[in-house]
């Protein structure tokens, strides 16, 4: 995290890789199975995002998996580069599920923390995809400033729009994540940033899983 924000930051710095763990989540679709699954970061690319710096649990009844990043955060304004005003994470993750389910995801909750100053504006978007197929549509979500607290934005898929990883194929999960921060309107004295981590694990992504049972093979 940028050392013009240390201390103005401090409810928004560097969370510990895997300390946090999902709570009970909503369900979608069919029960979730009750067998273990796993899931690994394969790879992780980005400005928002160095390697080892994004960590990921699993909700204890299989409803939902959190993503919790260290070093996440755009700002624009006094002591800024033009740089740091669009920070970006390209996350693959290798999903393992139980033989004989597959699963979608039916809701992502973004959280974080942002300090904007008066007429500057911060914006998140998403979108995610399984390998191989096409990216949903990025969703965009806008903040403006005077602003100075937690954030949370949702992004839900209707379930008739749900995609589905493909029954008996692993294939990577991947997540595109991006952050900005315009402050050209703002007083240039002043900082403005938008970040998605936390000191103690409170502040985290949460995808909820929906599950369907594949079907039975001849």
């Amino acid at each position: 995290m940028l050392s013009t924000l240390s201390a103005g930051a401090a409810v928004a710095s560097l969370l510990l890789a895997g300390s946090a763990s999902p709570t009970t989540a909503t369900r979608f679709g069919d029960d979730p199975p009750s067998g273990k699954i796993t899931i690994t970061v394969a790879t992780v690319n980005g400005s928002g995002c160095r390697p080892g710096s994004a960590a990921v649990a699993i909700a204890p009844d299989n409803t939902a998996f959190t993503v919790t990043y260290s070093e996440y955060l755009a700002q624009a304004g006094a002591g800024s580069k033009p740089t740091d005003s669009r920070k970006n994470c390209q996350i693959a993750l290798n999903v393992h599920v139980p033989q004989g389910f597959t699963y979608a995801i039916a809701r992502a909750d973004y959280r974080g923390y942002a300090s904007l100053a008066r007429g500057a504006r911060g914006l998140e978007q998403a979108g995610y995809y399984f390998q191989g197929q096409q990216q949903t549509a990025r969703k965009s979500h806008t903040f403006t400033g005077p602003y100075d607290s937690n954030w949370q934005t949702s992004d839900e898929t209707d379930v008739d729009a749900l995609v589905y990883a493909p029954c008996g194929e692993e294939r990577y999960f991947n997540i595109n994540t991006e952050m900005r921060v315009d402050a050209k309107s703002a007083d240039p004295k002043a900082t403005s940033y938008m970040a998605m981590d936390s000191t103690d694990g409170s502040i985290n992504t949460v995808y909820h899983f929906a599950w369907k049972e594949c079907p039975a093979r001849k």
